[in-house]
């Protein structure tokens, strides 16, 4: 994808593709958060699954953004395996909450 300014060509799929990746990590970090407070470290399935799922369908897409999009999407999740094990320990260490058992 290109724009033109003064005569000058912009390729901005890198922006783009950046701004994807910046979206989805943070979107990711905010899940395994979550995840792992309501259904414990367990949640990591959904992680692999997701990821490759995503990463799989990325090999399908014939428009190149679409295509990196979706890989970066499925890498970060599979990375969300790790985080999503270690926000065990971070809860451990109090770092974040532990969820409370409802009696």
């Amino acid at each position: 994808m290109t724009l033109q300014i003064f005569n000058i060509n912009l390729n901005l799929s890198g922006l783009i593709i950046g701004a994807v990746v910046f979206a989805v990590i943070i979107f990711a970090r905010r899940l395994c958060i979550w995840g792992e407070y309501h259904f414990t470290k367990k949640f990591w399935i959904f992680f692999f699954v997701t990821g490759l799922a995503a990463t799989i369908a990325s090999l399908f897409f014939k428009n190149i953004l679409l295509s990196a999009g979706m890989s970066a999407f499925g890498f970060i999740f599979l990375w969300g395996i790790h985080e999503t094990i270690e926000q065990e320990e971070r809860v451990k260490k109090g770092w974040f909450k532990k969820k409370q058992n409802k009696k």
